[in-house]
């Protein structure tokens, strides 16, 4: 299948362009699918790690061992309702910035110039211009140790300085609800 690959070079899957193979790389669509993979692995002692545009990210030569569960472009649904934008982990930030300036939506600008993906920007509260991820994450749905599907909401998150509640565990981020205000958009473009 094209959504499973063997011995996949993790150089075209990192920002940096380095990186051996992994011995089995996977791109879900769905959170049952993900969930599936991840249980799989854990039933089967499999290790595994999950990644999104692979940002910063550094493989070594010899690749990665066991499977990586890579939610970007098959994983990347964004829905804008009102001033409420909705998307999955692997949604790029500057699609979500995109699909809130075609909205005039504001107060997601920071992120824009940000290559990585709303999972990882999550898990890191990242930031660039004053902003960071929790001037505007409401809720985030996320599969927990044990691959049930939970829901943080406000402070829940923890954010602090590029860290998070999910920072440092082997929790997956599903997705987000952000909340924007509507704006100017020759100054959101700006």
């Amino acid at each position: 299948k094209k959504n499973v690959l063997t011995k996949e070079p993790m150089k075209k899957h990192t920002t940096f362009r380095i990186g051996g193979p992994a011995d089995i790389l996977v791109k879900p669509s769905d959170i049952e699918q993900i969930k599936k993979l991840c249980g799989e692995c854990q039933k089967q002692n499999a290790p595994y790690v999950i990644l999104g545009n692979g940002s910063n990210v550094l493989v070594a030569d010899e690749g990665i061992r066991g499977v990586v569960i890579l939610l970007l472009d098959n994983y990347a649904r964004i829905r804008v309702e009102g001033d409420i934008i909705t998307a999955q982990a692997g949604a790029r930030l500057s699609k979500i910035g995109s699909a809130a300036l075609s909205k005039s939506l504001s107060g997601f600008e920071f992120a824009c110039g940000i290559p990585g993906t709303l999972g990882g920007a999550c898990i890191m509260n990242a930031g660039a211009y004053g902003g960071e991820m929790k001037d505007v994450v409401v809720s985030t749905r996320y599969l927990d140790h044990d691959l049930n599907l939970c829901e943080a909401e406000g402070a829940a998150h923890d954010f602090g300085y590029r860290h998070s509640v999910f920072s440092d565990t082997d929790c997956v981020v599903l997705g987000s609800t952000l909340a924007l205000t509507p704006g100017d958009p020759v100054e959101i473009r700006a």
